[in-house]
């Protein structure tokens, strides 16, 4: 895959400290980046343009307010495709998700997935950063996801994802239902529901340090909500996933 052919769509906000060293981390391999900030009040969106004209491969989408993760990526999507992406990657831009990682990612799409997913939950994926109780959380509310939504994948709440452009086409993200990190769970779901190869990625992921995380009790509670509620229609439609 020539590399300019791989678009890496980061949405920012307020991530003025995170943005020259995620910039230079991406585009190191010959990918396209491309920046879409939601309006920071720090100055992210001005920094983005002046990293863009100094480096070809960076482009910059601005947006007027703050909508949240769903909506970002859902414009950065549009975006990407339209300039031609053959594989699509989201990540933050707070060096979570490490950028040395991504060769990886395109990797397992040249190998025949739709979708690969930066995993922290299969065989060689860590948190090595997170205390005992953050990892008994969120394992359990991606227990809760696979049971309730009837996929197998283990992480189906990691944003480090890398789509197969024709995959990425076929699934409904401008009309998904969250705006929050469960954005990546329905994402996950749609993906299987339509029969894609979705493989995962052993990833390690590290908390950033620098910056405030955007992770608030409101995304967790949506998350939480919107399972629930696709879950129940997942049973009362009869529909099976998992195995099918």
């Amino acid at each position: 895959m020539p590399p300019d052919r791989v678009t890496v769509v980061i949405p920012t906000y307020n991530e003025r400290e995170n943005l020259p060293d995620i910039s230079k981390a991406v585009t190191v391999h010959g990918y396209e980046l491309l920046v879409v900030d939601d309006a920071s009040p720090d100055g992210t969106g001005d920094l983005a343009d002046r990293l863009a004209t100094e480096d070809p491969r960076i482009s910059v989408l601005h947006r007027s307010s703050k909508e949240g993760l769903g909506p970002a990526y859902a414009a950065g999507f549009d975006r990407a495709l339209e300039d031609g992406a053959d594989i699509v990657i989201e990540m933050d831009a707070d060096f979570s998700h490490d950028p040395a990682d991504l060769p990886r990612m395109v990797d397992a799409i040249g190998e025949g997935a739709d979708l690969a997913i930066g995993s922290r939950y299969v065989p060689g994926g860590s948190t090595p950063d997170w205390p005992f109780t953050r990892r008994v959380i969120s394992k359990g509310g991606n227990l809760y996801a696979r049971v309730m939504l009837g996929i197998p994948t283990r992480d189906a709440t990691a944003g480090f994802r890398a789509f197969r452009a024709g995959a990425l086409r076929s699934l409904p993200y401008r009309e998904a239902q969250s705006s929050g990190y469960a954005f990546q769970v329905e994402m996950a779901m749609r993906a299987h529901e339509r029969g894609l190869n979705v493989v995962e990625v052993p990833i390690r992921f590290r908390d950033r340090t620098r910056g405030t995380s955007k992770m608030g009790t409101g995304i967790v509670i949506e998350a939480m909500r919107l399972v629930t509620v696709w879950g129940w229609k997942r049973v009362a439609g009869g529909v099976r996933l998992w195995g099918r």
